[in-house]
């Protein structure tokens, strides 16, 4: 038996375990899955993900070259799969890889593993999954299989676990002939998401997409406005003004919510005090709900003394709707008041 076969059946095993009633809200949004503990944005990470109580789960969509959405952080291959190995002839001048230069068939090839350097060779994270101790056949998802497995899962536990797409680089990949919001949208509502009453978030980092989505594509359902740390995104849009009053009451006609990097929520300072800033309040006076990204134990932001005082920090001093954690059952600890790492 491959060795992803076990960690898919003690996650759907930990499926039937009785659940610890929590709010709704705050929601925990599961980063990519439970990607502190499995191989980012596969199936079993996703599984695993709804054992362990994520309300929501999240999948970033790129295209492949046949123009099917699979869920990937990046529209790279080369920094989680083997990709350079299988298929060396399929680089680009800038020495990439990129999704959509492989088809679906392509693609189920490879073998996806726990992030590493595309230079290096060296994992982004070294305390986590070990994929090159625990040899597995990890592999791309569509969007369409995931969704049939969250179904699933929904069904035979009862938990009702909402999705979280994200639209990556659309305009990117419109540049390159490939419109992956009009291909995404169908999709979606083919599986029951299209309206504000249904489980689903659908994000974008590119304001200038966000307002075809709303207008030209005419998407109903809820949508978030991300943040980036940067200034400004790939479309040019300045980031730090859709920070302001004036820019929240624009997106408050366009979006029900912002997806901050948690840097512009929150900071610390040298002795370990936190500073939260105004956005979280500004954004509440619009009407627009805060789900910041994202919180991992072993990556805090820069000062912040622990897990613990970065949930305190979001949840009882910036008072967010949400967090995006890679960590799941850590969050949903936090959330139940019992102590974490």
């Amino acid at each position: 038996m491959k060795t992803s076969r076990p960690v898919l059946a003690a996650a759907l095993c930990a499926l039937i375990l009785p659940s610890v009633a929590r709010a709704a809200a705050p929601l925990v949004i599961a980063h990519r899955g439970a990607s502190g503990y499995l191989p980012e944005h596969t199936l079993e990470a996703k599984a695993y993900a709804h054992a362990l109580g994520a309300d929501y789960l999240e999948q970033d969509l790129v295209l492949t070259k046949d123009d099917v959405p699979v869920v990937l952080h990046d529209i790279y291959l080369d920094t989680v799969s083997d990709v350079a190995a299988r298929f060396p002839d399929r680089k680009r001048a800038d020495g990439r890889f990129y999704a959509l230069d492989l088809t679906l068939a392509e693609l189920k090839q490879l073998r996806v593993s726990e992030r590493f350097s595309a230079k290096t060779g060296r994992p982004v994270y070294p305390q986590r999954y070990d994929s090159k101790a625990a040899p597995s056949e990890f592999r791309v998802s569509t969007l369409e299989e995931e969704l049939q497995l969250i179904q699933a899962l929904n069904r035979s536990t009862g938990r009702r676990a909402g999705i979280y797409p994200e639209i990556k680089q659309p305009k990117w990949h419109r540049e390159q002939g490939h419109d992956i919001s009009r291909i995404v949208l169908p999709i979606l509502a083919r599986y029951g998401y299209a309206t504000k009453e249904d489980p689903c978030y659908l994000q974008c980092f590119e304001l200038t997409e966000v307002r075809r989505l709303r207008g030209e594509l005419g998407w109903k359902g809820r949508l978030v406005m991300l943040i980036a740390a940067a200034a400004k995104e790939a479309d040019g849009v300045d980031h730090g003004q859709l920070c302001t009053a004036e820019g929240l009451a624009e997106l408050a006609a366009l979006v029900d919510g912002i997806g901050p990097n948690i840097g512009r929520i929150v900071t610390w300072a040298p002795g370990g005090a936190a500073k939260v800033s105004e956005l979280t309040k500004l954004a509440h006076a619009k009407g627009l709900v805060v789900h910041p990204y994202t919180v991992r134990w072993d990556d805090l932001p820069k000062g912040c003394p622990s897990v613990d005082d970065l949930h305190t920090a979001l949840f009882r001093h910036a008072g967010v709707d949400g967090v995006f954690t890679d960590f799941t059952d850590v969050t949903v600890k936090w959330l139940r008041g019992a102590a974490v790492r």
